[in-house]
């Protein structure tokens, strides 16, 4: 089987992927209410003679063996979700769930994944070894759909080698994928403040503990937890997107909320930033007059591709798109549960261009107008097939 015969074959399924991607952008579901979408995937599943079954309530595990003899196995992993979003895109297939979007591409991923196992089932009295196909709901939301999976056994039975994922991004032209071996992705906590202080008239702050002013000593002495306590050579972020001082021109509120993201690369310095900042908030709401409710919700590791499994990738990708086509990524401070994945398997996360601006498509990730060249979907199908038989060793 060369390069050509995949291409050949991506290329006459490819009005199947886009009519898929195009149903399920319009039938957009939030993480783990993928119910019709689960239904959905299942029954193309079945209709290409790929048995599937539920896991971890709304996602759907697959097998295809290959004909010839090998105890190889590769698993391929699509999400599912769509984003509380309001779609902005004048298309014929914009969502028909108002307030719901897919966003993020999760439509894209799906169908891809659908089109490369087409191919594989197409071709699996050609090559031996095993793959899973995993499609998984909820990325989007805590605790990850990717921990209930694997919680619920879909790394099991059989146990793969090698995860291999991919993500769309709309910054880089369809066409190319970009690539990175070691870590890759950082680690997400959610982090809730309430600043308590005492309310009051504005004219009169002497008789106040304004929270106000608490908060906004909290979120810039916070700042030092990056720029001096954090070791350079760790990438870390810390930002808060949500603040809410619900008092008046002259009114003092009693309390302040606030929303903010950790992020990092190192678990040992992720748990001591904690505690840090835990300790920083409370003590200089306190020194203040006031009292500080610091919660952290722990979201999702640091995502590591494997070293040895991800060149080997990149090897592979560049036979099949030429090297001009493949790009060395940067580390991606943003996070994604395919983490849970690569603490626990060797896995491999790339990222797969769809970007068009002569099409007018550039619109960023979980924004209303996003939108994919679907040509990028003729590449993603036939690739991910080579790539998961190269590593099967075929």
């Amino acid at each position: 089987m060369d390069i050509s015969h995949f291409r050949e074959l991506a290329e006459k399924i490819s009005d199947d992927v886009i009519a898929n991607r195009r149903h399920l952008h319009a039938h957009p579901e939030l993480s783990f209410s993928e119910h019709e979408t689960a239904a959905f995937v299942k029954a193309r599943l079945e209709a290409m003679g790929i048995a599937a079954a539920p896991i971890a309530a709304t996602g759907i595990v697959a097998v295809i063996k290959g004909a010839l003899p090998s105890d190889n196995i590769i698993a391929l992993r699509a999400d599912m979700d769509a984003l509380p979003i309001t779609e902005a895109n004048d298309i014929s297939y914009v969502s028909k769930h108002k307030g719901v979007m897919h966003a993020c591409g999760h439509d894209a991923h799906t169908a891809s994944l659908l089109g490369t196992a087409q191919i594989l089932q197409s071709l699996k009295n050609e090559f031996g070894g095993t793959v899973k196909l995993i499609f998984q709901p909820g990325e989007e939301k805590l605790p990850g759909g990717a921990s209930l999976m694997i919680k619920d056994g879909v790394l099991k039975n059989p146990s793969p080698s090698a995860v291999v994922g991919q993500h769309v991004m709309p910054s880089l032209p369809a066409g190319k994928i970009a690539i990175r071996p070691g870590k890759y992705m950082a680690s997400m906590d959610e982090i809730i403040v309430r600043v308590i202080g005492r309310g009051g008239h504005g004219a009169q702050p002497h008789l106040n503990i304004d929270p106000v002013v608490i908060a906004s000593h909290i979120v810039i002495a916070l700042q030092q937890i990056v720029s001096r306590m954090a070791k350079p050579y760790v990438p870390t972020v810390l930002s808060f997107g949500k603040v809410i001082a619900d008092g008046a021109i002259n009114v003092i509120p009693d309390e302040v909320y606030m929303e903010g993201t950790f992020r990092t690369m190192d678990e040992d310095w992720r748990e001591e930033a904690h505690g840090r900042m835990k300790k920083m908030a409370e003590n200089i709401a306190e020194s203040m007059g006031g009292r500080c409710e610091f919660d952290i919700h722990k979201g999702y590791p640091f995502l590591i591709n494997n070293e040895v499994l991800t060149r080997e990738l990149h090897d592979h990708a560049c036979a099949y798109l030429g090297k001009e086509n493949v790009i060395d990524a940067d580390i991606w401070m943003a996070s994604e549960d395919f983490s849970y994945y690569s603490q626990v398997a060797p896995s491999c996360f790339y990222l797969l261009g769809v970007g068009n601006e002569q099409k007018g498509i550039s619109s960023s990730l979980h924004t209303p107008t996003f939108n994919i060249d679907e040509d990028a979907l003729r590449i993603s199908t036939g690739l991910m097939a080579y790539i998961a038989l190269k590593r099967l060793g075929n």
